[in-house]
């Protein structure tokens, strides 16, 4: 019994150590939303480093090493790196996000062009890690900075927030899908931005 316990603490330890990560508010606050019903949301990839390579420099050396290995799967893979950030990436992190934001009737969404608000959601960093089984794995992470602006004049930046290394969730050794850990890194940036600004706003 007392073994059993251990081993739950010790588990409990590194699940919660699995949600710490570096963020700061660099400037302003989200105060700015309080009492808004919505605000829009803009992605932001510019200038974007996956690992040591910059982002062209990641697809282009993945494409062509995996076309090596068997024709056209680079083409498929680099096609889905894409495709990743509109259909699992963003939709996860608005959804987390706004799971926060409902307590205070507040809905982020992107182009929602008449919200007097906007989120800029700039991703500058993201380590993809890997997974192989039983063997050698690295968990991914992304940074990104949330700048809250007004929409007319994005010019006029009302707070800005770092986030540095937001990790991917354990997955108990079944991600080997690099798109599946990267998206888990935008679930864990959605909730902690949607508390950030629940926090601001009361």
């Amino acid at each position: 019994m007392k073994k059993v316990t251990i081993i739950l603490l010790t588990g409990l330890f590194f699940l919660a150590a699995g949600n710490i990560f570096a963020q700061k508010i660099t400037s302003g606050s989200f105060a700015a939303l309080k009492g808004q019903n919505t605000v829009n949301i803009q992605y932001d990839y510019s200038n974007l480093m996956v690992g040591k390579k910059t982002e062209k420099e990641y697809i282009e050396k993945g494409t062509i090493d995996r076309n090596k290995k068997k024709e056209g799967t680079g083409d498929t893979w680099a096609e889905a790196w894409e495709t990743d950030k509109t259909s699992r990436f963003q939709p996860t992190f608005e959804k987390n996000l706004n799971g926060v934001l409902n307590s205070i009737d507040l809905l982020a969404k992107e182009d929602e062009k008449d919200a007097k608000y906007t989120l800029i959601v700039h991703v500058t960093f993201i380590e993809p890690g890997f997974q192989s089984g039983m063997g050698p794995a690295k968990s991914a992470t992304i940074n990104m900075e949330v700048t809250l602006v007004e929409t007319a004049t994005p010019a006029t930046v009302l707070g800005t927030i770092v986030y540095d290394k937001i990790p991917s969730v354990n997955m108990m050794g079944y991600d080997f899908d690099t798109g599946s850990r990267v998206e888990s890194c935008f679930d864990r940036a959605g909730e902690n931005i949607g508390r950030v600004i629940v926090k601001a706003t009361k």
